[in-house]
């Protein structure tokens, strides 16, 4: 695509087992970082910022950080910005006023509501109850990889390769084996996958 037209494209993996990948300001501090370096407009906002704030002596708010994302995403006569936000169901969703995970989701319904025409989102997460009941209303695609032929041809793939493959099962006969691989690949039903994907696409 960006060899037909110019387009930027940034993206944010979320991970629990990192606190730096865990919430909205690293976030929003990481799509800044990558924007900037695909546009002189996008960098010449970014660098302003940068000296309003004593040349990064002093570290800007979430609330001003969001706001740069914005100013960027609104320049007029801008080439398509693409925006990827992997496993937003990895951010914290402990009690909270209010909680990382709220505030991720809170800031993607501002950027749609924003209605800028050069804005593409796309969020892939499990289907948690909060993150559906957020961004089920904004999207206009949806593709759950649960139902996927796919998805349940790679759980196969994975259970046999796990079976015929682990130590423990060498002293199984081969009907055991077959058996296990059998019964976790017709009852797994998508579910023995570490995350059973919603794509959501918002604008």
């Amino acid at each position: 695509m960006r060899k037909s037209m110019p387009a930027s494209m940034a993206y944010f993996i979320f991970d629990s087992r990192d606190d730096h990948k865990q919430n909205c300001y690293d976030m929003v501090a990481s799509l800044l970082t990558q924007l900037s370096g695909q546009s002189d407009r996008y960098c010449d906002i970014l660098a302003r910022q940068y000296s309003t704030h004593n040349r990064g002596a002093w570290m800007p708010t979430f609330g001003g950080l969001t706001e740069y994302l914005k100013d960027m995403l609104s320049l007029p006569d801008s080439y398509p910005v693409y925006i990827i936000m992997d496993a937003i169901d990895e951010c914290s969703n402990a009690r909270g006023v209010p909680s990382p995970r709220e505030e991720i989701l809170e800031l993607m319904k501002e950027l749609v509501e924003l209605y800028l025409p050069n804005l593409r989102l796309c969020i892939t997460c499990r289907p948690e109850v909060d993150i559906r009941a957020v961004l089920q209303p904004l999207s206009f695609f949806q593709l759950s990889l649960h139902d996927q032929n796919g998805q349940k041809t790679d759980i196969i793939k994975y259970v046999s390769a796990i079976v015929l493959s682990d130590p423990n099962f060498r002293r199984w006969i081969e009907e055991d084996k077959q058996l296990v691989i059998d019964t976790l690949s017709q009852r797994a039903d998508g579910m023995s996958v570490p995350r059973c994907t919603i794509i959501i696409l918002l604008v």
